[in-house]
């Protein structure tokens, strides 16, 4: 024993000492500073915890309305860019300026092909907002002195709404058109709105709440017969339904980026040069992008645009059926287990990636919480943070109830049936647990009708 102890006591004192630690560097790149810094959630042993909410690992995600993953390919393409690629596009006298312009270019002819354009109607934004306030407000106050009044849907993204309110503060008139109960608007009643002085009719392509699909050629043709600009915001269209601005007869159309796999930060607004439409530039500077939009031109988010744009041009039909597919497969598993479920919006005119159900006798919040391993959401993400219920479906006529407990599934290019699989698990799970604590759900399975009760205060 005491030999023992004087052995280590040896070892001790003949190892080497720690080394000391290596002087702290600083780090090369921006990945490797943001791999240093610390996540915003803990990774406990059972899983994740974020804001309080424990869940067992990251969730699957469904919102693809709200955004989509950067596709690796794009981020090939763009990294370059960011490397040594760097140069300013608008730096005129040397190769890195050469190089980087002929890249943003080259998107921008990309961009233009997927939506049958040229590519000098095509000015790159830093998003659909943008494009919707330069084409709104830029139009109308471009025109201020014959043109008062614009027309509108009451579902529009709510930067379009906020733009016609800004315009109604300056003393311009608004037509707010209402939808039926599948989301499309009455062409007769947007053919008798039009007046001598509308100056632009603005209406959405494909809705980002509900998913459904206006009919374009025939709003088209009513603004040709009139004569008066339309705008569109197919921020949910482009990459996922056939685009050609001639059929469409749009004169300004507002794109996004983060929507079709490309990053976000970018976008893009097609401006028609024959008949030229004109606007009024909403940011001054050194007139990049033909005037209508200053500020230096990112070429990496620019370049990723082109990419994802050159991409879906090739795999929307084959990204159209797979999706399909799946939308399919998530509606008929709910529904095989779960009785009262409603679809939201038609489902004959609708993009097949947005799927918005309303479930009966359940809380809509509660139903989120419940739900924290698949990321869905309740609506639109730029009101998410609010409690009132979706101002599309209260425009559709749903009833504030079911409006409540609206669910929006957002499939898209990178979800696999195993995902859809757990989806359908975990929501009729939530539903029914929900179901089982609710007095309402009691009553309609004894046969009572709930409207009919007079519910008396106390």
């Amino acid at each position: 024993m005491m030999a023992s102890k004087l052995l280590a006591s040896a070892l001790r004192r003949s190892s080497p000492s720690p080394a000391p630690p290596p002087p702290l560097r600083r780090l090369l790149s921006t990945a490797a500073a943001a791999a240093a810094v610390a996540e915003p959630y803990e990774e406990a042993s059972s899983g994740v915890v974020m804001k309080g909410v424990r869940i067992s690992g990251r969730p699957l995600y469904l919102d693809m309305q709200a955004t989509s993953p950067v596709d690796p390919r794009v981020l090939d393409a763009m990294l370059p860019y960011y490397l040594h690629r760097y140069g300013n596009p608008h730096s005129r006298t040397h190769l890195y300026g050469w190089e980087s312009d002929l890249a943003v270019e080259s998107a921008r002819a990309r961009v233009a092909a997927l939506v049958g354009a040229s590519p000098k109607e095509l000015v790159f934004t830093s998003g659909a907002t943008e494009s919707n306030n330069i084409s709104v407000k830029g139009v109308m106050h471009f025109y201020r002195d014959k043109k008062r009044h614009v027309i509108t849907t009451q579902t529009e993204h709510k930067c379009v709404l906020d733009s016609c309110r800004h315009l109604q503060q300056e003393g311009f008139d608004v037509t707010y058109l209402p939808v039926g109960p599948d989301g499309i608007i009455d062409l007769d009643r947007l053919r008798s709105a039009i007046r001598p002085d509308t100056g632009l009719v603005s209406v959405m392509a494909v809705n980002n709440e509900i998913g459904v699909i206006q009919p374009m050629e025939e709003i088209g043709g009513i603004c040709k017969e009139f004569n008066v600009p339309f705008h569109t915001d197919a921020a949910q269209a482009l990459g996922k339904i056939p685009i050609d601005v001639d059929k469409w007869n749009v004169s300004l159309m507002s794109l996004s980026g983060h929507k079709i796999y490309a990053p976000k930060g970018i976008g893009a607004l097609y401006m028609r040069r024959r008949p030229r439409i004109r606007v009024e530039p909403q940011m001054n500077g050194g007139g990049q992008e033909r005037g209508i939009r200053s500020g230096t031109v990112p070429t990496p988010l620019v370049v990723g645009m082109g990419a994802a744009c050159k991409l879906a041009m090739k795999e929307m039909e084959y990204d159209h059926r797979r999706i399909s597919a799946l939308q399919e497969r998530l509606l008929n598993g709910i529904r095989g287990k779960i009785d009262g479920v409603v679809v939201n919006g038609s489902m004959e005119r609708r993009y097949t990636g947005n799927l918005n159900l309303s479930f009966a006798y359940v809380e809509g919040e509660s139903l989120l919480m419940g739900l924290k391993e698949v990321a869905v959401s309740s609506g639109s993400a730029c009101t998410s943070a609010s409690l009132e219920p979706s101002y599309v479906l209260r425009a559709l006529g749903v009833e504030e109830d079911m409006a409540h407990t609206s669910i929006r599934y957002g499939i898209g290019r990178f979800t696999t049936e195993e995902e859809i699989d757990r989806a359908v698990e975990l929501t009729v799970q939530q539903v029914e647990k929900l179901r089982e604590m609710s007095p309402l759900y009691e009553m309609v399975k004894d046969g009572i009708d709930i409207k009919s009760i007079q519910w008396a205060q106390h």
